[in-house]
């Protein structure tokens, strides 16, 4: 069937394409899906998976697959929503809002699941229907009574299941002990319904698809067959312009002259460890504006106080209704942890409000501190920035009035009275600030979102959930930007660049290849060899995404004192001064560039307090996998460029991050640009001997930094150095 053959003039479409003006783009996916859910007829194992981005808008696209399935057959829709009442109802009130006229007009009807009448009528039973169904034990029991036990003419209607944010919950599996899979209640309760009903199709929306890739081919227990989720085809939900995602968090944040280059603030581990809960000894309440263990937590909320205000002066300006913004604090899960951390953020609201009138100097200072921070990524747009007698000014008046509102959400209670019509967190006052864990991160909608204070620990997290905890994704104004902050631990920072690394990887060999096996997965096996691995084993933390061109390089390291270490950078002199040729790029052998490697390893301090640890062995592993999967020539081989004299700071000045950029010297022929014009098939090492000067915040020993570029021929590859047992 081509897309000629539907029918595109029905009622039901043309209504919502009318009242939502889809884009080309938008319409094109919609009557794509539609196309494919018919034609290809698919099965419970052969889904159309519809794949988007984080908080990029597929709610409205898979409702207008709905709107044309309709139009074209389709009868029932069951849409599969994240287990919380606040989703369900977001989910509910979207929908209503989309169809209400028919609803109106008893062409349709619109049931969340738990609230379904158990006296429908058959004037009902006729019209198109709708469920929205949490995925969730009870939820699940009551549409399989409703359709196969209280309403069977139900189950003979064509249907369209549509799982929204699919991810575990609807694949349904978890790796326990001995290797053994058990199946999940919900997902078995799904799996069963689909299987048993008359003719339905399934639409699989995610913007995670990392699952599709960890699941088994087939899996039986205790006589169930559950089938494995492989999409038949993939359709991409469009983005519209303003959208923010991770691009813009992990590589334009690397950018000097963008405004992401300021978004990221580091949180020292012992900041996290304080605001676990209530330590006397460890820390007076009372210091909250001057003990320096929550100086980034003091700082992020003076940042955002001055942000939202300075949004607020432009809006008065530009003459449009003043909007009310959003931070959100999420660390921790229990509810004692966020009580504490209320308790300290309303000392320290109570203490900016005494300074502000009684101790100016003080107040002074810490605006002044944000007021310099915001106005660097101000600067880099067009907007109009207050001054700063202005900002002062406001956020004085601001903080005297008490218009700033904190509040705990730790449970679904909290949530649903905090719901506005919509299914959104209701903002009641100009500055809000939210206190939450894992409640937040199911999908909540939080309206003008300007500060993430983020330190959840990553190593629990499954990557295709990592990325929302934080709600950092989805379309912001470029003014809401250059206000935004978003802090956590280097750490976590690190794992959520490798998630956006691994959720690139797999996007793009969902998109681009016709099978199943556009990514390789590899780890070290017992005998240290490179070998296959089972992607459902990898850890996040310890995974490295390889593409074409890209950089692997320790970052944040110290090294060792000069006496302990200059015999081995003396060492290391040598096999250079042998094995290359000057400033030349030359082409060695992988034995050589490995003994290279694991000199510089001995030359970095092992002992965490001096700095980041570097994980020399996925850097290795990847330098032999590039080196030695090539075609016919020059296998095992690894190009070299090395630099001499450098002394690079240790932390930019800037931003306080530490460097990551060694090999961008300026210049067209630097040694980065000279690696990706020779790196075609085989890697090229960056070799930059450095000073390593206590000015620049090393520790007075000269030493070489290592930089190793993917060749351009490289296939996307994600490489494990731990594995689940």
């Amino acid at each position: 069937m081509s897309s000629n053959e539907l029918n595109m003039n029905g009622t039901f479409y043309n209504h919502l394409n009318k009242i939502n003006n889809y884009s080309s783009e938008t319409r094109s996916c919609i009557e794509s899906t539609v196309e494919k859910l018919i034609k290809e007829k698919t099965t419970a194992d052969r889904p159309v998976m519809l794949l988007g981005e984080i908080q990029s808008g597929k709610t409205k696209t898979f409702i207008g697959t709905i709107a044309l399935a309709f139009d074209n057959n389709y009868d029932m829709a069951i849409v599969l929503t994240k287990g919380t009442k606040a989703l369900a109802k977001q989910t509910y009130s979207r929908l209503t809002k989309e169809f209400g006229n028919f609803q109106e007009e008893d062409t349709l009807q619109i049931f969340d699941i738990i609230s379904l009448p158990d006296n429908l009528t058959n004037f009902e039973l006729d019209q198109k229907t709708i469920f929205v169904v949490k995925k969730e034990k009870n939820n699940l029991i009551r549409l399989e009574k409703a359709l196969f036990e209280k309403y069977p003419t139900l189950a003979t209607k064509r249907a369209l299941i549509v799982d929204d944010e699919a991810d575990f919950a609807s694949i349904g599996f978890v790796k326990v002990k001995k290797e053994a899979v058990n199946l999940r209640v919900i997902a078995r309760k799904i799996d069963t319904i689909r299987q048993k009903l008359n003719r339905s199709d399934f639409l699989q929306v995610t913007a995670t698809p990392h699952a599709l890739y960890l699941q088994p081919k087939n899996l039986r227990i205790n006589d169930f067959v559950f089938k494995p989720l492989k999409p038949s085809f993939t359709e991409i939900a469009p983005l519209s312009e303003g959208y923010i995602g991770g691009d813009y968090y992990f590589n334009k944040s690397k950018d000097k002259n963008s405004v992401a280059y300021y978004l990221y603030g580091q949180i020292p581990l012992e900041e996290l460890e304080l605001l676990k809960s209530l330590d006397i000894n460890k820390f007076k309440i009372e210091d909250v504006l001057t003990d320096k263990r929550i100086e980034t937590l003091r700082n992020a909320i003076m940042n955002f106080i001055v942000g939202g205000v300075i949004r607020r002066l432009q809006e008065k300006r530009d003459k449009i209704p003043l909007g009310k913004y959003s931070f959100i604090i999420h660390t921790e899960q229990k509810k004692l942890a966020h009580e504490w951390q209320k308790a300290i953020i309303l000392e320290i609201k109570r203490q900016f409000h005494y300074t502000a009138m009684e101790n100016q100097n003080i107040f002074t200072t810490l605006l002044e501190k944000s007021y310099t921070n915001l106005k660097r990524s101000l600067s880099k747009t067009d907007s109009y920035i207050p001054e700063f007698r202005e900002v002062k000014n406001e956020v004085t008046q601001l903080i005297l009035k008490d218009h700033i509102m904190i509040t705990t959400v730790n449970s679904e209670k909290d949530v649903n009275e905090q719901l506005d019509d919509t299914g959104q967190l209701k903002l009641r006052a100009p500055l809000n600030i939210f206190i939450g864990g894992q409640i937040l991160d199911r999908g909540i909608t939080i309206e003008k979102l300007i500060g993430f204070y983020y330190g959840r620990n990553p190593r629990k997290f499954q990557q295709d959930t990592v990325l929302q905890h934080s709600r950092m994704y989805g379309y912001r104004p470029i003014k809401d930007l250059a206000v935004t902050r978003f802090y956590t631990t280097k750490g976590i920072y690190e794992v959520m660049n490798k998630i956006y690394e691994l959720d690139n990887a797999l996007r793009d060999a969902i998109t681009n290849s016709t099978d199943n096996n556009g990514v390789i997965f590899i780890q070290k096996d017992d005998s240290n060899k490179i070998v296959p691995c089972s992607p459902n084993k990898i850890i996040i933390p310890e995974v490295t995404t390889l593409k074409p061109l890209k950089r692997l390089l320790p970052v944040g390291f110290q090294t060792k004192n000069n006496s302990a270490i200059s015999k081995i950078v003396e060492e290391i002199d040598n096999i250079v001064d042998i094995t290359t040729n000057g400033n030349e790029p030359v082409l060695i052998d992988i034995e050589d560039a490995k003994k290279i490697i694991e000199n510089i390893y001995k030359t970095f301090s092992k002992d965490k307090k001096n700095g980041e640890q570097w994980d020399v062995e996925a850097f290795i592993s990847c330098m032999e996998y590039l080196a030695y999967n090539l075609p016919d020539k020059n296998i095992g081989k690894v190009w070299i460029i090395t630099r001499k004299g450098r002394n690079i700071a240790r932390f930019r000045k800037s931003t306080g991050r530490y460097e990551d950029a060694p090999d961008t010297a300026t210049g067209e022929n630097n040694e980065l640009n000279i690696a990706k014009r020779i790196a075609i098939d085989n890697p090229a090492l960056i070799l930059i001997r450095q000073q390593g000067s206590s000015e620049k915040d090393w520790n007075d020993a000269e030493f070489w930094w290592p930089i190793l570029v993917t060749p351009s021929n490289t296939p996307t590859v994600i490489y494990t150095s731990e594995t689940h047992d």
